[in-house]
């Protein structure tokens, strides 16, 4: 199958994004698909190979295409969809076009000729939209208008794509809810490199301590990792890892203030912003993986991150918030220890309660390294390649 994949994004991409955008179109073309990633150029200089930033194997049957979009950010956005919309509709089409982005899909959908469009969500975009000033310190407000126009964009391609998909089935359910039932829609949550396929030999820690908890991923404020913080200030006995934070992001000087006002910055490492390819070393590093996230509108039903699934891979105890979309995934006592999001007391409870138990750290981590090989990569493209088939099918 030809499938043509469209991400506006500057690539690679730092953030999860282009993990997951890469990650999801190498397995597919390791399922023998052909696949064109259809990009924005790298802005570093010299700019970055993307099979050597994200440490997958290059494949004739993966290609990475750059859009020529450049100047201001409005030029640019309007320099990939142009390129997008000319892409879709030329010779040479493919048999499927993906994307997450829901302003390119709103317009693949108005081409009078084009492939067969399946959209993944990661939420509704007007709720998402304004819930972000509250949530990322960088993220302004939106105009009625803008709100407005998400909101027809999303009820075009919910009715009009061939083919849909959701990363958690309560972002389905929602979704279903607002604008009823629909063909050819498919929950496949995120994934993550199955254990020994990278090399995940444990960084060592100056920060003395006889139990570590790490977190890793970007530290926004509806991330959680604020609520990390200052549960490990009642957990004396534990010392922390905080892998991740952009140098050009306000987040880590918040965070890195937040501890020292704590007086716990003693017990953390701050070791930035990572490779993916060098994450698993530092969760190996571990005894607790931690992912704190309160309740928003995000994280209780339209988010399946990826750290989730990285922690699951390391084989090491979870502490997480009990949110829908996180026990879609985990079981509380099974898998992990949930405890109530955005809660200081109760994440440190459970802290000191994963730290006391050295059998219990055991059970937990073994329990998920078992029921992560449901969410390899590969398994995600499985269930993509399920989905595109049906659609190939009812659209020929």
């Amino acid at each position: 199958m030809r499938i043509t994949y469209f991400a506006d994004i500057r690539f690679p991409l730092e953030r999860a994004n282009g993990i997951q955008t890469m990650e999801t179109c190498h397995a597919l073309a390791r399922r023998g698909h052909d696949v064109s990633l259809v990009v924005r150029p790298d802005t570093h200089t010299p700019a970055r190979n993307p099979f050597d930033y994200y440490a997958v194997a290059r494949t004739p049957r993966l290609t990475v295409e750059y859009a020529p979009a450049g100047g201001p950010a409005l030029a640019r956005r309007v320099g990939y969809l142009a390129f997008a919309l000319g892409r879709a509709a030329g010779t040479g089409r493919a048999d499927i076009v993906m994307t997450r982005d829901l302003a390119v899909a709103s317009l693949l959908l108005r081409l009078p000729s084009r492939p067969p469009l399946v959209y993944e969500s990661h939420g509704y975009a007007p709720d998402v939209a304004s819930a972000l000033p509250m949530l990322v310190s960088t993220a302004r407000p939106p105009s009625t208008s803008k709100l407005a126009r998400l909101a027809r964009r999303e009820s075009l391609v919910w009715t009009r794509a061939e083919g849909y998909v959701t990363i958690t089935r309560g972002l389905a359910e929602s979704l279903t809810k607002r604008f009823g039932n629909r063909q050819r829609l498919a929950v496949v949550h995120d994934g993550t490199r199955i254990p020994g396929t990278s090399d995940a030999s444990p960084v060592s820690s100056p920060v003395p301590g006889p139990v570590t908890v790490a977190y890793a991923g970007h530290l926004y404020p509806w991330k959680g990792v604020d609520v990390l913080v200052e549960a490990l200030a009642k957990v004396p006995s534990a010392r922390a890892i905080i892998v991740g934070g952009h140098d050009k992001e306000p987040d880590l000087a918040r965070v890195r203030a937040l501890a020292a006002g704590l007086r716990v910055d003693d017990r953390v490492t701050f070791a930035g912003l990572v490779a993916p390819s060098d994450v698993p070393r530092y969760l190996s590093a571990a005894d607790i993986l931690v992912l704190p996230n309160p309740a928003s509108a995000i994280s209780s039903h339209a988010t399946s991150p990826l750290k989730l699934f990285e922690y699951m891979a390391a084989g090491k105890a979870i502490v997480a918030s009990n949110l829908p979309s996180i026990t879609e995934v985990l079981t509380d006592d099974v898998n992990s220890v949930l405890v109530a999001p955005g809660d200081v007391e109760a994440l440190a409870a459970g802290l000191r309660r994963v730290a006391a138990d050295a059998g219990l750290r055991t059970r937990l981590g073994d329990a998920a390294r078992r029921d992560v090989t449901e969410y390899s990569w590969d398994r995600r493209a499985e269930r993509l390649e399920t989905l595109f088939t049906d659609v190939v099918v009812a659209t020929r």
